[in-house]
């Protein structure tokens, strides 16, 4: 059975074969279309590559991109685990072309790839294409044989795809498989289509116009290919199932669920097993992608979700928290793909974790209100508003969770009361904030925010990002517009910038529209919680109301500043092991060029003291170790042995911050703080610490004032130093250490070449082992395999080459040994490439090595593994394939 894992590498290879760069997938919050929720098919990535914005040095791309339709117009959660074929979360597997090939070729490689790599049989097959194009369905016939009573013609919009109002666009063929007629349903275009029989699995896009208006389309210039293929739907057609639940890469979820629970899978809570499934890689992947829950935005999105599914694990009767346990089970099945799932492991297990212990209590309290509150209400009736709104306002109970749990009750939620008694807690709000004086200057927020909603902060992972202005503020009032010159204060619905808060200082930057309007951004400062206002001047162009902006964060800056804030942390930290307990934070400043750090301590630092803390500290840094990041309660958090950073304001959860390694007699991390700030990913990228002042500011307060990386290096003319260190050692004068140098280089190149040329000839006099020596004769040709210790791996493939012609006709492979890892290349003469392909061989190595796939050409491949002490077994495989290929 090929394993969905399995057909993913099979499409990546077989475009990568075909010119192809395989392209990572980009992350499910869209960075260059701020109209999307969540990324829904593979081409968002390449939207402004298909527009002309964005040029990438290659014309052919690949992917495979992990996708989530569960909010806006994409949304299939309702209908998520009573179908066979509805998720939250999916992967698309996808081929572009960027006015490279165009119908004959997507057709052509669609076919070959579906019926000779997949092996589908070309009688379950059929296609569709838009009744205006003819020229595809001649191709069909041209290519794959078909007659035209398997080119179905579909004149509506499901065959004619559109970027947006205006745009490329152009019509598209999907490609059905027939699941026999044993199955109710008819072909597309039928009155039947809705059946299961006939299931689309691939489609198809011919981007070949632009829609300038609504009653104007011209011709596309350089004509480009968009395809999408549901891998879930195609592995439940490659291992024989109807239903994508049934695949393995689901029902391994499944499974691991009903273990967790002792339920069944398939008995009467199949259904909730299924969601569970589902919603596992969908908030999984969400949270590993940065979005956390909340009650705006992404974030309700991923709570919706996250609590849907744990409403289904309270109906299977699950006690305790489930969610977080089966993380394990989804990073084994998916992390070797979406290592983005490993790194984020543990904030995506505390996260889960935290919401379903919180939701839990939040169920019982609200089912016990609700169960009260409609013992009353007869079926087909409606639970007043101000209860449902009592029940959010009280016990965080959302109001669409009212509606789905009376759903099933046949009662109805009055959804006007709730949004009444909503807007009167509102304007409650803003008259509280009145009686505390400042109610002139923050009247303007309280409306923006209550219209707007909360601004995504998308700068945990990433600087760069496309929002929509939603209003810009000058001079204290609203405008539509802004001309070049004026000073405009900008809000946008998603942003990288970082908003002013926890002694950090806002972002600096630039933003620009595609009309060409350029607007510097000085400052970024963070209002009721809420909004990110960008404070900026329009250099040039206009701005408006509505304008979808591309945000760029000031990169350098930025890092300055991360460095800064994790540096603060360290110090936090080293001062209470140097000087005690009592040291407490009293306020900080982190700012791009420096970090200032208040701190309880009745009497100065000693020059030892500030010593052994800037030791302590570049000790830490030194060390590289990884910066995570996890959610939890504050409660939690405290006593995980987090501090509480001065100055900001914590809700139910909060980020927890670790960082500086773990010693060998500690239970805990170096540093675990409460912080929403930005920080570096490891703590070698603060570079260096260094403290350059010290003194008093109130009575009892300390202030520390340090600097970071280049800062530093600069305070102390490192530069100069190392200069002077390094001439000595060389015996050479500061003008000579350049010369002297290069002819130490020089002399080293030539040393590793030589050693190249000596562990080659090494090598192609025979390896170590039982595999070392020789040529054998394996299915009737020659087979040459070497184990070789120390050898690098770049030197395989000129290597492997030298041995093809040594041999003359036969199979070729080299296993390379390094610090217990192995790198493997098969090669095979081009008389024997139709026997055998380069690229199985060396999967069947690398399956032996602890790898997993490879990839190359029919005549030579590469893969590698972590096992190296199984590089005889390897051999032992691409012999046992080899006999197997005959």
């Amino acid at each position: 059975m090929q394993t969905a894992n399995d057909i993913r590498a099979t499409f990546l290879n077989y475009f990568a074969s075909q010119g192809h760069q395989i392209v990572e997938s980009s992350p499910l919050v869209p960075r260059n279309d701020p109209t999307l929720m969540f990324t829904n098919a593979g081409m968002v990535q390449f939207k402004n590559v298909f527009t002309g914005a964005e040029t990438r040095p290659y014309s052919r791309a690949t992917t495979s991109q992990k996708c989530v339709r569960a909010g806006g117009k994409h949304n299939d959660l309702d209908n998520v685990g009573y179908t066979a074929r509805h998720h939250t979360f999916f992967e698309m597997l996808g081929n572009f072309s960027f006015g490279d090939y165009f119908k004959e070729g997507a057709i052509e490689h669609a076919w070959n790839l579906i019926t000779k790599e997949y092996g589908l049989a070309p009688d379950k097959l059929l296609v569709t294409v838009h009744s205006s194009d003819e020229d595809a369905a001649a191709l069909w016939r041209k290519i794959a044989g078909l007659d035209d009573s398997r080119i179905i013609r579909i004149p509506t919009d499901d065959n004619f795809w559109r970027m947006g109002d205006t745009g490329p666009c152009g019509p598209c063929s999907e490609i059905f498989y027939d699941h026999g007629p044993q199955v109710a349903g008819g072909p597309p275009g039928s009155a039947d289509q809705d059946g299961d029989r006939f299931i689309e699995i691939w489609n198809l896009v011919f981007m070949q116009y632009e829609q300038l208006s609504p009653d104007r389309r011209i011709e596309l210039p350089k004509p480009s290919i968009d395809t999408g293929m549901g891998l879930e739907r195609l592995a439940a057609v490659l291992q024989g199932k109807h239903d994508n639940y049934d695949i393995d890469l689901l029902r391994a979820l499944i499974l691991a669920s009903a273990d967790a629970t002792k339920v069944a899978a398939d008995g009467p809570h199949a259904v909730s097993h299924r969601v569970i499934a589902d919603h596992l890689r969908s908030t999984s992947f969400l949270i590993a992608d940065g979005v956390l829950p909340s009650n705006e935005g992404r974030g309700y999105v991923l709570r919706r979700i996250m609590r849907r599914a744990m409403r289904h694990a309270h109906i299977i009767g699950c006690k305790e928290p489930l969610m977080f346990r089966l993380v394990p089970a989804l990073v084994q099945m998916m992390g070797a793909q979406y290592p983005e799932l490993v790194r984020a492991q543990p904030l995506i297990t505390e996260t889960l974790k935290l919401e379903e212990t919180r939701f839990k209590q939040t169920l019982e309290r609200g089912l016990r209100l609700l169960d009260e509150e409609t013992a009353n209400i007869p079926e087909g009736g409606s639970l007043p508003g101000e209860t449902a709104f009592k029940l959010y306002d009280t016990f965080g109970f959302p109001v669409d969770l009212t509606q789905d749990v009376l759903r099933g009750r046949n009662r109805t939620v009055d959804i006007d009361g709730f949004n009444q008694a909503m807007g009167r807690q509102k304007a409650e709000a803003r008259k509280a904030w009145a009686g505390s004086g400042e109610a002139a200057t923050e009247t303007l927020w309280f409306e923006l925010r209550d219209e707007l909603g909360a601004t995504e902060f998308l700068g945990y992972d990433t600087e760069v990002a496309e929002g929509k202005v939603l209003a810009l503020i000058a001079d204290g009032k609203r405008v539509e517009r802004a001309e070049a010159g004026a000073d405009v204060q900008v809000i946008v619905n998603q942003t990288p910038f970082y908003g002013e808060s926890g002694g950090q200082v806002g972002d600096s930057g630039v933003m620009f529209t595609p009309e060409g309007a350029e607007v510097p951004v000085s400052d970024t400062q963070k209002k009721l919680g809420a909004l990110w206002v960008h404070v900026a001047k329009v250099a040039k162009g206009t701005l408006a109301v509505g304008d979808v902006v591309e945000l760029r964060v000031d990169t350098a800056r930025r890092s300055a500043i991360r460095a800064n804030h994790s540096a603060t942390h360290l110090l936090h930290e080293a001062l209470r092991r140097r000087l005690g307990d009592h040291v407490t934070q009293k306020g900080s400043l982190v700012a791009p060029e420096r970090l200032r750090f208040d701190i309880s301590q009745p009497i100065g630092l000693t020059a030892e003291d500030i010593a052994v803390v800037e030791a302590e500290v570049n000790r830490r840094v030194l060390g590289n170790s990884d910066v995570v990041t996890r959610l939890m309660s504050p409660q939690e958090a405290v006593g995980l042995g987090a501090m509480a950073l001065f100055g900001e304001k914590y809700g139910d959860e909060v980020r927890v911050v670790s960082m500086g390694g773990r010693d060998p007699d500690a239970s805990k991390e170096f540093s675990i703080e409460l912080c929403g700030g930005t920080h570096v990913r490891r703590t070698g990228d603060i570079g260096l610490f260094k403290i350059v002042g010290e003194g008093a500011v109130a009575a009892g307060v300390r202030r520390v004032e340090a600097l970071t990386g280049y800062g530093a290096a600069t305070y102390l003319n490192e530069q100069e130093h190392l200069l002077h260190q390094t001439a000595a050692a060389l015996k050479a004068t500061p003008a000579e250490v350049p010369a002297r140098v290069a002819a130490l280089v020089d002399e080293r190149r030539k040393l590793e070449r030589e050693l190249t040329d000596l562990r080659r000839q090494v090598a192609m006099g025979g390896g170590s082992g039982p595999a070392g020596g020789g040529e054998k004769d394996v299915a009737g040709v020659k087979f040459a395999a070497r184990v070789l210790d120390g050898m690098p791996a770049k030197d395989l493939k000129p290597m492997a080459d030298e041995m093809k012609k040594q041999v003359g006709s036969g199979v070729v492979a080299l296993v390379a040994v390094n610090d217990g890892k192995a790198s493997l290349v098969v090669a095979v003469t081009e008389d024997l490439t139709g026997r055998f392909s380069a690229v199985e061989l060396v999967k069947a190595g690398a399956a032996a090595l602890g790898g997993k796939g490879g990839g190359g050409r029919p005549d030579m491949a590469q893969a590698g593994g972590p096992d190296g002490a199984n590089a005889h077994d390897a051999v032992a495989a691409i012999e046992a394939a080899m006999e197997g290929a005959v």
